[in-house]
């Protein structure tokens, strides 16, 4: 069975609506998607760091219970747990404020065992940080030597837009990395300056990864291959929150690779129907995930999920 790995932050988000906390639970871009892959049956590990505190411990057991193994988990004892508040507007997008008390050792974890077409999922600031880059480099190094699938998720948010041109070359470093390429328009705009897909991939893209999924928000998810252009439309529903809707469309994307049991020797010549085969289980599982506050997908609706693959 492939394995998924993770490797990004983890947090607890408390969300606010109408300025009143709403819920509070553990979040992290890549870390919501991997809970959801645990609830779908996937064998999935998470690389990322807590602290030893009281909400630490009560995260590595969420982790715990819905599948996630946690033996590379690093639980720092000089710092706390980052929170997040997440105050949801009347389109139930988020704006964050963070509260973050990291040591000083940084991520000091083994690297789990990776076998050639095992999925590695990054992205976010984290993967950026110049703090962790070169823990993160040696992970995507190692990564790579094995052969792994990697899938990068961009979520490169205004808060940091300012940063992007020092950012720069560790992004596109990234991109190098990377087998598939996942971003939004706000991601593009904020990195680079453009709103022109096309421009983007083939200006700041494909030079680096050859292939390139794009969302943007309720419009069209746009598909770009070095054969391939295409869109697929996805249908408006009533939210309650969109914080999980993009790292749900991952876990939906990176299922279906596994479904699909696409290799990385397969992306080349994936026809259009096969991308779309893939592509559908991302609009599902975002589309799940903004209706509720849990920022992953139901463990009911993975249930149903795994049965309506079955049948």
């Amino acid at each position: 069975m492939r394995k998924v790995t993770g490797i990004g932050e983890t947090i607890l988000d408390i969300i606010f609506k109408n300025e009143q906390p709403t819920a509070a639970v553990p979040g992290g871009s890549v870390f919501n998607g991997i809970i959801s892959l645990g609830r779908l049956g996937a064998d999935v590990t998470m690389i990322t760091e807590t602290g030893n505190d009281r909400l630490g411990q009560t995260i590595k057991k969420f982790m715990t219970d819905n599948g996630v193994n946690t033996d590379h988990v690093c639980m720092y004892q000089d710092g706390r747990t980052a929170i997040s508040l997440a105050y949801l507007n009347e389109r139930n997008d988020a704006e964050y404020s963070f509260y973050k008390d990291y040591p000083k050792a940084r991520l000091d974890v083994q690297w789990p065992d990776l076998q050639p077409d095992d999925i590695v999922i990054m992205g976010s600031y984290f993967v950026l940080n110049p703090v962790l880059r070169s823990k993160v480099r040696e992970f995507l190094e190692y990564a790579r030597s094995r052969g792994a699938f990697i899938y990068y998720d961009i979520n490169f948010r205004s808060t940091h837009a300012e940063e992007a041109r020092a950012l720069r070359s560790t992004i596109l470093e990234n991109f190098d990395y990377a087998d598939i390429v996942r971003g939004s328009t706000e991601d593009f705009v904020n990195m680079f300056g453009i709103s022109d897909l096309a421009a983007t991939y083939r200006q700041e893209v494909s030079p680096h990864c050859p292939n390139l999924i794009c969302t943007d928000a309720e419009g069209d998810i746009r598909l770009f291959t070095p054969t391939l252009t295409h869109s697929y439309k996805v249908e408006k529903i009533q939210t309650v929150s969109t914080i999980g809707a993009g790292d749900n469309f991952n876990a939906g994307i990176v299922f279906g690779l596994l479904q699909e049991d696409i290799h990385r020797s397969d992306l080349p010549a994936l026809s259009e129907s096969r991308w779309y085969s893939i592509i559908r289980h991302g609009i599902s599982l975002a589309a799940e995930a903004c209706q509720s506050f849990n920022n992953s997908i139901s463990k009911d609706f993975a249930q149903r999920y795994i049965q309506k693959q079955k049948n």
